[in-house]
């Protein structure tokens, strides 16, 4: 099971993205996990800054297709303490460290295109790196 945060759905959907087809490969992959921030995360961007209203809903059926064949993490009080260290001892977003704990919880891996929060800081791998495991 991998997990994924908002930033590869988006890259799959997003045909520039340099990791859309890793993104779209570990799609097409079977068993995955993602937070449920992640449904509000990706329609926002899809509505507010691509102004692209099919995407958003495309983007929601791929995380409505997580939540029916693999996971679908909603945050707990548990998941919010571990949040809300994890944020603090590692500057992380509140978004970014509800992946980290999400994963962590799950104890599998994150893939996430984020570089400079999460990737370059170890806490998740590229689409093209976990693809290719």
């Amino acid at each position: 099971m991998i997990f994924l945060d908002a930033s590869v759905l988006l890259a799959a959907e997003d045909l520039d993205d340099p990791e859309h087809l890793a993104s779209l490969a570990l799609l097409r992959s079977g068993d995955l996990a993602t937070l449920d921030l992640a449904l509000y995360e990706t329609t926002n961007v899809a509505i507010t800054r691509w102004n692209d209203p099919d995407a958003a809903t495309r983007l929601a059926q791929r995380v409505w297709m997580i939540a029916r064949f693999g996971t679908l993490v909603r945050v707990d009080r548990d998941l919010g303490a571990d949040i809300a260290r994890l944020a603090t001892d590692h500057a992380l977003s509140t978004y970014d460290a509800g992946y980290v704990a999400a994963a962590r919880k799950l104890g599998i891996q994150l893939a996430s295109c984020d570089q400079r929060d999460l990737v370059g800081t170890g806490f998740a791998h590229l689409p093209s790196t976990v693809a290719n495991r």
